[in-house]
């Protein structure tokens, strides 16, 4: 079993409204740059901004507009229209504008889709402004992200570094795992043998459940299998962890560095240690980087980014990985035997 990192020399592509990435787009032609705190990060991706009412021909400034008799869904379906403020059906249009959108989205092979909630078109769990309750969610453009199964990251998100550090990492195993060739028992386990980790933290019951039916599977799996598991782990992948969860595993992923390499790491604090949001995404980056740049798995963050041209030299990967409770479950029968 190969115990070490994935690693991504390819940028993934994210697709961004674009009044977050700084357009004046809005109705009221102003816009909001959240991608600005992610600093050098930021190129470690390609973005894709659009915007559904701009590309409808509604222009900038323009009239607000929202869901009328139902949500966006059934938008699609005919059953609900979208109006301006002075009452004009738009729907037609903004159809228009939000198929072009998703078209682009696709073209550009993007992974996930930074969002803005309360937006009628890109709102995917509000539709409006918080005080107001005019129209129900998703969007008739968030439909189509949710039905397409994108990645979903909400904007605001950008701004806090623990929740945006939580979504990179998730981003990242998702978009390896959603397009990594399966067609067998042991590529399917050794797929979950990177995931089982993070998984754990996100949703233990299900993890040890899963590595249990994994175990049990024949040796023949169908093709029907390894796209419900698949399914299934990608949902899971979707979900934000707790920072309590997310400074738990941090303090045993560090441990067990300690006990691997005999030494510690400047700058990673005692679990005692009161930290902030922004102190612990700092030691989890910095864990991140020293635990891969001296072949360590760092299981909180299976899958990692990392440019060709700036990789370290190779360093043999230490053989263990995190101990955890109940590895045995989690073994295939050819280990356990």
């Amino acid at each position: 079993m190969d115990k070490t990192n994935v690693i991504l020399h390819e940028r993934i592509t994210i697709g961004i409204s674009a009044c977050t990435m700084g357009s004046p787009v809005r109705y009221n032609a102003k816009g909001w740059d959240l991608t600005a705190g992610l600093g050098r990060e930021k190129s470690d991706f390609k973005w894709v901004p659009v915007c559904p009412e701009t590309m409808s021909g509604l222009g900038v400034p323009r009239d607000p507009i929202h869901l009328s008799g139902g949500t966006g869904k059934e938008v699609w379906s005919g059953l609900a229209i979208i109006k301006n403020r002075g009452g004009q059906d738009v729907t037609e249009d903004v159809k228009f504008g939000t198929l072009s959108c998703l078209e682009t989205l696709e073209r550009a092979k993007a992974t996930a889709f930074i969002y803005m909630d309360g937006s009628p078109t890109c709102g995917v769990y509000r539709t409006s402004l918080k005080k107001q309750k005019r129209g129900n969610p998703p969007g008739i453009f968030g439909t189509l992200l949710l039905d397409r199964e994108y990645f979903l990251i909400p904007a605001s998100d950008l701004q806090s570094p623990i929740r945006w550090w939580d979504w990179r990492r998730r981003l990242l195993a998702f978009h390896w795992f959603r397009s990594l060739p399966l067609e067998s028992k042991n590529s399917l386990y050794e797929a979950w043998y990177k995931l089982k980790f993070l998984c754990q933290e996100l949703d233990e019951p299900w993890a040890r459940e899963m590595g249990r039916r994994l175990a049990d599977l024949g040796k023949q799996v169908t093709a029907e299998d390894i796209a419900a598991i698949r399914g299934e782990i990608l949902e899971v992948l979707r979900r934000p962890s707790t920072t309590a969860k997310i400074t738990q595993m941090l303090w045993k992923n560090y441990s067990f560095y300690r006990k691997a390499k005999g030494k510690t790491v400047d700058g990673i604090n005692s679990p005692d240690f009161r930290r902030n949001v922004t102190t612990i995404a700092k030691e989890l980056t910095l864990m991140e980087r020293t635990a891969f740049e001296e072949g360590v798995f760092f299981a909180s963050s299976p899958v990692l980014y990392r440019e060709k041209r700036r990789m370290p030299k190779p360093v043999l990967p230490t053989t263990e990985s995190p101990a955890e409770e109940g590895a045995e479950e989690d073994q295939s029968p050819e280990e356990q035997a």
